[in-house]
């Protein structure tokens, strides 16, 4: 049921895509005008709708899908996380929400977006210039999509964190509609501004404050700040490695952390080599100037669990000078099949995580990268970047609605980043159709994931 609407800016970050400065911009007012005749084909209110497809697939069935190709031993840990709560579902199932909003009603304006926006994938971490800031920081799905498809993840994932954490129905409902609302007004703030400016458009840890109000809220902001502070590569030392004849390695874990065969070391050595190439020259320079001291397997995040992921200990000039490593395995996204034909823009994986987070992200890790190791694709990052999160098995209600809101907030400005805002904008108007259409969405799909989340559980 998608209708692709292509914005003149909805191309994809290849090369071929630049270098049309000759190229005439069509007029805000004309693309405002563009959006709202969306409305015609695709009213506000049907993106209330949820009803699964007569011919959805069963829920185990798709899980078994995904599961092809994953570690066959980590299978169950990422089973055993989903079946923790509904909530642990929903953040391993971004493919199985792709599949079910594939089936909804679209308005087919498509930016490049995050793909897996539930609220869990927000949080601080560390600018270049080391200071705390606030953004989406998961980016294995982000590929060019339907807007509303983020958004429907998002206020999906607030009604179920509500409801785990003992929220009324008036209470999700108010969080969602917070959240909806603030993507909708910086949206359409962002919209009128210059596309540079838009570029700068960030949220540091000491401007968190200007957006909530609750006491509650605050002090879930300071908490999750303090912690992200402490979450550095030094930090990281005692936690996972160990003295070893003299040696540091990293401490073993199984099954979460384990250690590589000699030739599986080999040829992560080499992989790390090639992703020097892929850095920019200073940063390039800045790891070469470190050398491995060893290497494991680590399990990661629900989504991720299965997957190829690595941890890496590198050493500078002295003992005290280290820098942990993540290289993660790299998939086509799971919104690739439903937009375009299912075609990739990308032939690696890793670089389009890379270059979609650099899209979506003010400020993004300067030690991002992408590599190969026999024959399958990863990303690399930094491990323990300031990275860290609000703790949402218990947030307040007040504390929910303020976090979920400023989420919508980040939401919309990656959104703007890339293309289509003024579309997006002139669809979503400046009423409240669009808060009450998702708020009905977001009660039904989280009474889907509960459904879902049982399946699962009875399995």
């Amino acid at each position: 049921m998608s209708h692709p609407v292509l914005d003149p800016d909805d191309v994809p970050l290849d090369r071929a895509a630049f270098g049309a400065l000759s190229r005439r911009a069509i007029p805000r007012s004309e693309r405002l005008a563009l959006g709202r005749s969306v409305r015609a084909r695709t009213p506000r209110r049907s993106l209330g709708e949820w009803a699964p497809s007569p011919d959805r697939a069963d829920v185990l069935q798709q899980l078994r899908a995904v599961h092809r190709g994953r570690v066959p031993e980590l299978v169950r840990i990422r089973l055993e996380r989903m079946s923790a709560s509904p909530y642990g579902f929903l953040r391993g199932a971004a493919g199985i929400s792709a599949a079910d909003f594939a089936t909804l009603p679209a308005t087919g304006i498509r930016p490049v977006i995050c793909g897996d926006s539930h609220l869990g994938n927000f949080g601080f971490y560390a600018s270049p210039e080391r200071e705390l800031v606030f953004d989406l920081n998961d980016f294995d799905e982000s590929h060019p999509g339907a807007w509303e498809w983020d958004l429907r993840r998002l206020v999906s994932s607030t009604w179920v964190a509500g409801r785990m954490s003992g929220a009324s129905e008036e209470q999700c409902e108010h969080a969602v509609r917070r959240c909806v609302r603030a993507y909708r007004r910086n949206l359409r703030r962002l919209a009128a501004e210059p596309l540079l400016a838009r570029s700068f458009e960030r949220i540091d840890a000491d401007a968190m404050e200007d957006h909530i109000s609750g006491r509650s809220s605050r002090k879930a902001v300071r908490d999750a700040v303090s912690r992200a502070r402490t979450r550095t590569s030094d930090r990281a030392l005692p936690r996972f490695t160990h003295d070893e004849g003299g040696l540091r390695r990293i401490v073993e874990e199984p099954p979460l952390i384990t250690r590589p065969g000699p030739a599986e070391y080999d040829a992560l050595l080499i992989g790390l080599d090639d992703y020097l190439s892929t850095l920019p020259l200073h940063w390039a320079r800045v790891v070469g100037g470190y050398h491995v001291v060893d290497i494991a397997h680590k399990v990661v995040g629900v989504g991720s669990v299965g997957l190829r992921a690595y941890l890496v200990l590198c050493e500078g000039s002295s003992s005290d000078d280290v820098l942990f490593l993540q290289l993660k395995e790299a998939r086509r996204s799971v919104v690739a099949p439903y937009v375009h034909g299912g075609s990739a823009w990308h032939a690696h994986q890793g670089q389009r995580v890379v270059e979609y987070q650099q899209a979506l992200q003010t400020v993004s890790d300067p030690l991002l990268g992408w590599t190969t190791v026999d024959d399958r694709q990863y990303y690399v990052r930094q491990f323990r970047n300031m990275k860290g999160a609000l703790v949402l098995d218990d947030i307040g209600a007040a504390a929910l609605a303020d976090y979920a809101a400023v989420c919508g907030l980040m939401l919309a400005k990656g959104h703007a980043r890339t293309s289509g805002a003024s579309m997006i904008a002139g669809y979503c108007g400046r009423g409240d159709n669009l808060e009450r259409a998702l708020s009905r969405f977001a009660r039904l799909y989280a009474d889907q994931t509960e459904a879902d989340h049982e399946t699962l559980v009875r399995s």
